[in-house]
C-alpha cells in the first residue's frame, strides 16, 4: 500500500444522516491522494452501517469503530491517530464539511515552509438561517508564519483542532493527543500545540465549514450550546485549570494574562449573555464554580475588558447575583444602569450605592461610559417594557419605563417613537414619555401591526421595534427590553393593501438582551402560491428594468 500524503479522520456518533455529506466533501478534495478513516464512538443508530456502505465505495476510506462508547470526540480521534498512515493529519466532525480545496491550500503550506502545523479560515453557517460569518476573522485575514505562539497571542481565541493540519511527526514528538474524559478538549489540545510548536502557518483561505444549530433540541445540542447545565460550567472551568497547569509546567507563565483574557473575553462572556435567563438556583451554583476561579485570573486581563462586562464580573463576584442579571441585559449594546451613585471624588458606580471595596471600586466605576456628556446620538438610555397587555385584533399595549441615569433629558414630558420596519416601509408610532422621578419617565403605546405597510409579496422575518427620542433636532434610538417570560401572543392580519394575509406573533426574543419581538409570516393558499411568484418579480432589477422601460415610454 503506497502512504497518502494526508490523514482526515472523520468522527462520528450517531449521525447517520450527515455522515455521508461530510465524507463526500472529503472524497470531492481536489488533493486526492488522502486517506479518510471514520472513526465510529460505538454508534448505537445507523452509521455502521452507512460507514461500512462508504467504505466498499472508495478505497481511500477506513471505518475504525470503538469497542464502547468515551462520551467524547478525544477517543475516536486518538484511535484514529494510532492507525493513520500519512505523515500530515486532519480532523473533521460528521455534521461539517471541508471545502474543496483545504487539504490542497494546508499540505501546499506546509510544503512551502517545514512547520509543525498550518491553520485556515473556518466559515460558520446558520443552519435555522443559512448566514454565513467567518470564525475569528481578524486572526487568519492574511498569509504568515509564526515563530511560536508568543509572536500573537490572540490566537489562543482560535481554539479549533479542526482548522489545522499537523505534522504527525510534530505529534508524536511532543506525545500530543487529544486529552480523554474531558469535554472542551480542544481548548487543551490547542493551547499544548501552540506553546509546543516552533513555527506555524497560517493562510487566509476557507478550510473548514461548520454548521451551527443553536436552537437544536437538548438531547441532540453540542456541547458548546449546552450552557444550561450546571455540569458544562463544571467542565469549561475544569479545562481552563489544566491549560493553566500546563502553562505554568511548560514555561509559558507569561501568557497567562492573554489566556486569562481570552477565558473572561469568550467563555465567560458567553455564560455572562444568559444569565437573565436562569433561575436563583442555577445562578448561585454558576457563583460557586465560577467565582474560585475568577479570584485566580490575572487583574490585567479584567482591565483588557470593556466597562460593561467588568460590572457582570463583580457583581457575579461580589454575590449580588440579581444585579449581575440586570447588568447582563445590556451586553453588547449601549444599554445603561437604571441608576448610578457617586462620590465626593466625581466618580460615577453602576448601582445605587457606592462601593465599599477597593476592587469595586475599581471594577464597577462606570465613568468611563460618560453618561452625562457623550453625544446625544451616542448616550446611552435603558428602555423597559412594564406591562403588556394584548388589545383587539393584532393591538398592543405596552406600558414603557425610560431610565436616564446621565439625566440628558431635560425635565418634563418628551416625545417618543416606536419605529418598526416590516420589509422596506418603516412603521412609526409616536406616543409621550412623563416624569416619575429625576432620570425616570414613564409612558404607554398602542402598537397596531395590522397597521404595518407590507410590500406586495408580504413580509416573512423577525423585527425588533426601536424607542426613538429626539433632542433639539437630534435623535437616539436604543432597543426596548421585554418581560423575559411573558406567553406569546399571535393573531391573523387579513388582506389589507395588497399584502397578503399573516400571522403576527409578538413575543420575547428569548435570548441576547431580550428584546420585544414581532415575526411575520404569511399564511394561505396565496402565500403559497402568489408569493413565490411577486417575489421573483420583485427585486431590484426587475424594479428597475420597469422603471427604465417606463422612462423611455414618457
Amino acid at each position: 500500500m503506497t502512504t497518502p500524503d494526508v490523514t482526515v479522520t472523520v468522527i462520528v456518533y450517531n449521525d447517520a444522516v450527515r455522515l455521508p455529506r461530510a465524507v463526500a466533501s472529503l472524497r470531492a478534495q481536489t488533493h486526492a491522494d488522502i486517506e479518510i478513516v471514520i472513526s465510529d464512538d460505538h454508534s448505537t443508530d445507523g452509521t455502521p452501517e452507512v460507514a461500512r456502505k462508504l467504505a466498499a465505495q472508495d478505497p481511500r476510506i477506513r471505518y475504525l469503530r470503538l469497542p464502547e462508547n468515551s462520551g467524547g470526540c478525544s477517543a475516536p480521534r486518538n484511535r484514529a491517530i494510532e492507525i493513520a498512515r500519512a505523515p500530515y493529519l486532519m480532523f473533521l466532525d460528521s455534521d461539517d464539511e471541508l471545502p474543496p480545496r483545504a487539504v490542497e491550500s494546508l499540505l501546499a503550506a506546509h510544503r512551502e515552509r517545514e512547520v509543525d502545523f498550518t491553520m485556515g479560515a473556518v466559515r460558520r453557517v446558520r443552519v435555522d438561517n443559512g448566514r454565513r460569518s467567518t470564525w475569528m476573522p481578524h486572526l487568519v485575514s492574511e498569509r504568515r508564519t509564526l515563530e511560536g505562539i508568543a509572536a500573537d497571542p490572540r490566537l489562543l481565541f482560535e481554539h479549533l483542532s479542526t482548522s489545522k493540519m499537523y505534522a504527525r511527526a510534530f505529534l508524536d514528538r511532543h506525545r500530543l493527543r487529544f486529552p480523554e474524559g474531558i469535554h472542551y478538549e480542544d481548548q487543551l489540545f490547542s493551547a499544548q500545540a501552540y506553546c509546543l510548536a516552533e513555527a506555524f502557518t497560517i493562510v487566509p483561505d476557507h478550510v473548514y465549514t461548520w454548521y451551527i444549530e443553536p436552537f437544536a433540541a437538548a438531547a441532540s445540542a453540542s456541547i458548546s450550546n449546552q450552557r444550561h447545565k450546571v455540569s458544562n460550567v463544571r467542565d469549561r472551568v475544569h479545562v481552563q485549570r489544566l491549560i493553566d497547569e500546563f502553562l505554568t509546567g511548560s514555561g509559558h507563565e507569561a501568557l497567562r494574562e492573554d489566556k486569562d483574557y481570552k477565558f473572561l473575553k469568550h467563555d465567560f462572556r458567553m455564560y455572562a449573555g444568559d444569565l437573565p435567563y436562569r433561575d436563583d438556583d442555577w445562578l448561585e451554583a454558576f457563583a460557586e464554580i465560577m467565582n474560585p476561579y475568577l479570584e485566580t485570573l490575572a487583574d490585567g486581563a479584567y482591565a483588557r475588558l470593556p466597562r460593561p462586562e467588568r460590572v457582570v464580573l463583580q457583581l457575579l463576584r461580589d454575590g449580588r447575583l440579581a444585579d449581575a442579571r440586570l447588568a447582563a441585559r445590556g451586553l453588547g449594546h449601549p444599554v445603561a444602569p437604571r441608576r448610578v451613585s457617586a462620590d465626593g471624588t466625581g466618580a460615577t458606580f453602576w448601582g445605587d450605592s457606592v462601593p465599599s471595596s477597593e476592587r469595586a471600586r475599581r471594577e464597577l466605576d462606570v465613568s468611563d461610559l460618560e453618561l452625562d456628556t457623550r453625544p446625544f446620538p451616542l448616550a446611552h438610555f435603558r428602555h423597559e417594557i412594564t406591562g403588556l397587555d394584548r388589545g383587539p385584533g393584532a393591538s398592543v399595549h405596552l406600558a414603557v419605563r425610560t431610565y436616564d441615569p446621565g439625566l440628558r433629558l431635560p425635565v418634563g414630558p418628551q416625545r417618543a417613537a416606536l419605529l418598526l420596519a416590516p420589509g422596506r416601509r418603516r412603521m412609526t408610532v409616536p406616543f409621550r414619555l412623563d416624569p416619575v422621578r429625576p432620570g425616570v419617565f414613564e409612558g404607554r403605546v398602542r402598537l397596531d401591526l395590522s397597521a404595518a405597510r407590507l410590500s406586495l409579496q408580504g413580509f416573512d422575518g423577525v423585527r425588533h421595534p426601536v424607542l426613538r427620542l429626539e433632542q433639539q433636532g437630534l435623535a437616539h434610538s436604543g432597543l426596548l427590553l421585554a418581560p423575559l417570560g411573558f406567553p406569546a401572543a399571535t393573531a391573523r392580519v387579513d388582506y389589507r393593501s395588497g399584502a397578503l394575509p399573516h400571522d403576527v406573533t409578538v413575543e420575547p426574543e428569548g435570548r441576547n438582551p431580550g428584546r420585544l419581538q414581532i415575526r411575520w409570516r404569511p399564511v394561505g393558499v396565496t402565500a403559497r402560491l402568489i408569493r413565490p411568484v411577486v417575489r421573483k418579480v420583485d427585486r431590484p432589477k426587475v424594479r428597475n428594468a420597469v422603471r427604465l422601460a417606463a422612462g423611455v415610454l414618457k
